[in-house]
């Protein structure tokens, strides 16, 4: 009984899953009738679905992206704007920012992020697309690695590519100086030149990066620079110079950010004392000379036993307030200097009291020129002036002249003459104080 049991009951079990698979059978059958039917219809009507498929989709999007289309929106709204504006169209401009304002308050700002972040991007991407192609043409072709050879050719090509003078390093808020056009660049570097030629400030200047590099080799400001050293007369920098520049650096020339200084020294006899009349005392007297030029052809010159630390300030000005400083002019002809110092005119205070009269000595009118050789001293080019004359012409009331000029002498005799011995030459001294401050850019 147990066994026929167990067999009805498989053979129930049997038919039962013979029944499931059947009625799996025909679902599938009735989907796949029912896809094809499906397919049968969408090929009838593509249009219609397709837009809904896409108005759906739009949908979607919207829901979305809902703060950024209408970002978008004001965005083009404010570029309209501004296109009216460029066209000087102001009243249709106003109507766009208007409506560009309604939807984003702050649209401006954004944008203006947004482009800066994007030509930042670009730009660097250029900078090493740029540095890339030069180094592949530099392999490529031997001649043009020649010509391209010249670190002022490859970033000069380099700026080119960017289309902008420099770079932020970093993300700021405030504006950079590389939002400047360089025009505005240049114009700030005529103010660090200034009227009084301070060229190591504007050298210093073009350390910074390959962007102010460039803007401190400008031709136009160099070209300045050799108008107000030689005058408008100084002709063209070809054949015999490559560049304003360097003939500023290799022609002879005069130094205005300091002074020229000299210690002179020599032995004076004294006097025989009245209880020892064998010996004679001998006097060492030690002064020095400072001489300063200013471009337009000024020139002040002081002797003084003090140092130079005291001496130099009173340098500072054109119209010094020292009356023993000489004023004078300086007249500059190919590596030769002549100067000619006359001393201030003190003006006397007159007063109403009845003295005796008393004899007037007349030490008469006394006009100095002075000629020197502008030479070379160790490695610092043009930074030392070489006496070759001097000359004093007195005038006296009574209409009597007298002259004493003491020339350079030959090679035997230069330690042994006046001028030789007495007057060593004179050596260029940077001052600081001279250029902290620039009161007129260079014209």
């Amino acid at each position: 009984m147990s066994h026929s049991s167990e067999s009805g009951e498989s053979d129930d079990g049997g038919d039962d899953q013979e029944g499931y698979s059947f009625s799996e059978s025909n679902i599938e059958d009735a989907l796949t009738s029912f896809r094809e039917q499906w397919q049968r219809e969408l090929d009838l009507s593509p249009k219609r679905d397709i837009a809904k498929a896409h108005s759906s989709k739009t949908v979607k999007i919207d829901v979305a992206y809902d703060d950024e289309s209408i970002e978008t929106r004001a965005k083009n709204l404010f570029l309209k704007g501004v296109e009216y504006e460029q066209s000087r169209k102001f009243y249709e401009a106003t109507q766009f920012y208007k409506r560009a304002v309604q939807l984003v308050p702050d649209i401006e700002f954004r944008l203006y992020d947004s482009t800066k972040l994007k030509s930042n991007d670009e730009s660097l991407e250029d900078l090493d697309n740029g540095v890339n192609n030069i180094d592949d043409n530099s392999e490529n072709h031997n001649d043009k690695s020649e010509e391209e050879s010249d670190l002022f050719i490859k970033l000069c090509k380099i700026i080119n590519l960017n289309k902008c003078v420099c770079f932020p390093k970093f993300e700021q808020n405030t504006t950079h100086i590389s939002a400047l056009p360089i025009e505005i660049v240049l114009y700030i570097l005529r103010w660090v030149v200034s009227s009084e030629l301070d060229l190591r400030s504007l050298e210093m200047f073009s350390r910074v990066c390959r962007g102010f590099y460039i803007s401190a080799r400008d031709s136009e400001i160099w070209r300045l620079v050799c108008v107000r050293v030689w005058g408008v007369n100084c002709g063209t920098y070809a054949p015999q110079y490559q560049s304003w520049r360097e003939m500023y650096l290799q022609r002879p020339k005069l130094r205005y950010n300091g002074c020229y200084i000299c210690k002179i020294s020599y032995i004076h006899d004294g006097e025989n004392s009245f209880q020892d009349r064998f010996y004679r005392p001998w006097h060492l007297v030690e002064y020095f000379r400072y001489l300063r030029f200013f471009p337009e052809g000024k020139v002040l010159m002081l002797t003084s036993t003090d140092e130079a630390q005291n001496c130099v300030n009173s340098l500072k000005n054109r119209i010094p307030r020292d009356p023993s400083i000489l004023i004078g002019y300086y007249r500059l002809h190919d590596n030769c200097v002549t100067l000619v110092l006359r001393k201030q005119e003190v003006q006397e205070i007159t007063t109403y009291k009845r003295k005796k009269r008393e004899p007037i000595h007349d030490n008469g009118e006394q006009t100095f020129h002075i000629e020197f050789e502008i030479q070379n001293h160790f490695r610092r080019m043009h930074s030392q002036l070489k006496w070759l004359s001097y000359t004093i012409f007195t005038k006296y009331r009574n209409g009597h002249e007298v002259k004493m000029c003491l020339k350079e002498p030959s090679v035997k005799e230069w330690r042994v003459s006046a001028i030789g011995g007495r007057y060593p030459p004179l050596k260029f001294t940077r001052v600081k104080s001279y250029i902290q401050e620039s009161e007129v850019p260079l014209q």
